[in-house]
Parts: structure tokens; sequence; C-alpha cells
């Protein structure tokens, strides 16, 4: 099943339940208000919701339109929002263009940070920057969201313990980030909100493109209108999902709603094959990637970051070629400090 939060009925929003093909939608009051709520009971709450589910495709009942851009994020705001980075072919760019050598740690365990999870940013909402000077860059990822889960659980345990998935644009501030990193402390100024999918989807609407720890499918992104990638989430994924929620719960245990991110998807490309789509490769899920591979190739980045006005598109869409999140579709816009 598909669910979404209407921009409606305060900070949280209002559940409905969309149907496969995202045209239609249906409010579940009699359920639960808010999908965060419904997460809250989710033993309860699921089977119900998929009552829901199979009406509006059979076309009992009545809905109405489905809107995306009257759609939050999923959860509006999340308890806890961790962001790994479970595809090292990124870190060995990162390594290889500006260092610092990559370690054989981050082969052994995942990297993560917590990111702020009170705003959680709509698949329509604007990207807000002051300065262009900021770095601005988008990075295409996947989601997921747990249940409660128990502190030093082992991967092959975590699996179940995932109840939805989602796309997200886990948006960075390059021009930020080195200046925080160089404090040896964190990531904080550099991450402002992350923008999520329209829905968030259980297991079932993925298909055999879940394996129970790696979804293999393209995660696909437009700039400007203009294909810039589409490499696939299972390819060269070093940790997989299940891995890195286990690594989160080493010290402490995740709650019910926790929301645990892939990192930016990115895909190994051999010497001498093809980077970009334009050159026939799979591309990039973020502009720090397309620099990385321009300064190893040329000594220095060709490609600058996000201008005001310009237009990002993440989507995922299932082998007939329908959309299964729906699309992450944002604006790059400047932010003025109100007086």
């Amino acid at each position: 099943m598909k669910l979404g939060s209407l921009k409606q009925g305060g900070r949280d929003g209002t559940l409905v339940v969309v149907s496969r093909d995202l045209t239609r939608q249906r409010r579940v009051p009699e359920i639960a208000a808010t999908l965060r709520s419904a997460i809250d009971e989710w033993a309860r709450a699921a089977p119900r919701l998929a009552e829901v589910a199979a009406d509006i495709e059979a076309g009992r009942g009545s809905d109405e339109p489905f809107d995306h851009a009257l759609m939050a994020a999923p959860l509006p705001r999340a308890h806890h929002w961790a962001a790994g980075s479970a595809y090292v072919n990124y870190l060995e760019l990162v390594s290889k263009a500006v260092g610092p050598r990559l370690t054989a740690t981050m082969w052994a365990d995942p990297l993560i940070y917590q990111g702020g999870s009170d705003t959680l940013l709509g698949p329509r909402d604007d990207i807000l920057a002051e300065s262009t000077d900021w770095g601005i860059d988008f990075e295409a990822e996947f989601a997921v969201i747990t249940d409660d889960v128990a502190m030093g659980i082992p991967a092959e345990e975590a699996k179940t313990h995932i109840i939805l998935f989602m796309l997200v644009n886990d948006i960075s501030l390059r021009g930020l980030a080195a200046a925080e990193q160089a404090k040896g402390y964190g990531f904080y100024q550099s991450k402002p909100p992350s923008a999520f999918s329209p829905v968030a989807v259980t297991a079932d609407e993925l298909g055999a493109a879940w394996d129970g720890q790696k979804l293999h499918l393209p995660i696909v992104t437009t700039l400007n209108g203009k294909p810039f990638g589409r490499p696939d989430t299972g390819r060269d994924m070093a940790f997989d999902l299940p891995t890195v929620i286990a690594h989160a719960a080493k010290t402490r245990r995740l709650g019910v709603g926790t929301i645990v991110g892939s990192g930016v998807v990115s895909n190994r490309v051999e010497d001498g094959a093809p980077g970009r789509i334009e050159d026939g490769g799979v591309g990039y899920s973020s502009l720090a990637e397309l620099r990385m591979t321009e300064t190893i190739a040329h000594g220095a980045p060709r490609t600058p970051f996000l201008a005001f006005g310009d237009r990002v598109r993440i989507e995922m869409v299932d082998p007939s070629g329908a959309s299964i999140f729906g699309a992450i579709d944002q604006r790059v816009r400047r932010y003025t400090v109100p007086a």
C-alpha cells in the first residue's frame, strides 16, 4: 500500500491512503488521523489501512483526486532521522579527488550522521538558501521507516523492523561543510532539511526489486529537465539497509518512526567507461560526485553547484515504467530573512 500526508490538519498533516497509480486518495480518520499516529500503533493500523488500499484498487467507496503538490513529507516531522553512507564508491571518489585517504574501517562499518528531523520537506517544497556561495547540492537516496528497534540488534533481524520505504533528497550545502568538518565535530549547518517523496510504500509495492536487504531499481534524477543520473540502488551498495539500521542501533534503541537513509546512491565507473548519461553511462546522484570525477580527470571541477531557479527531480519507476513513490520535484529559491 501507499501512504501519504496532506498538508492539512496540523504539523503532522492528514493521513491518506493512495492508489497504486497515484491518482486517487482516501482519508482514514477512523483508523488514524496522521501517519505518525498510525505508525505508533502499526500492528493495529496496518491491516486496516491495507483493507482501505484494497477497496481503492477495487473501486469500492468514495475517493478524491491525489495531487502531489498538496503533499507534505510522509512524516512531516520524525523523532529520529539518520542518514547512512552505504555506497563506499562515493567515499572513494572523495578520497581520490580531495582526500583524506579511504581507511579500512570505511569498508567495515557504514558512516552515519543524525540529521534534523523536526522539519522535513514535502516533495514540492523549495530548496531555500541565502546564497549560492553555500554550495547547494542534491543527493538522490532512498530511506526506510522502522518500528521499534532494540539496541544491539543483529543485521539479520533488523530487516524485520522495516515498515515503509521512501525516496529522499538529502540536500547538502557543500560550501559550509568543509568548515564544519575541519572542526572535527560533524554536520549541522551544511545539512538543511531533507525532502521526501509524496508517498511511503510497503515492501509489497516493490515486488521482487526488494530482496529483504537491498532495493534493486534505478533512482532517476533530472536537473533542469535533462537526465542527470539513473544508478541502480542495489549495485555497489557496500552496506545493505539492515546493516545500516543495526549500525545505528549499536548503542541505542531506535524508536518507532525512525527514518534511516541509504546515503547518496553511487555506481562504480570502471576506467575508460562512460560516467555521464549523455555519454552512455548511468550518471550520478549528486553534483558533488560529478565534480569529484571532473577533479580526478581534469584537476578541478567544471560543473557548478545549484543556482537559484534550478529544478531537481528525483523518482523511481517499476519495470513497467510506473512511478512507485511519486516524484520529488523542487526549485532552488533565495531565502530572505524575515524583517
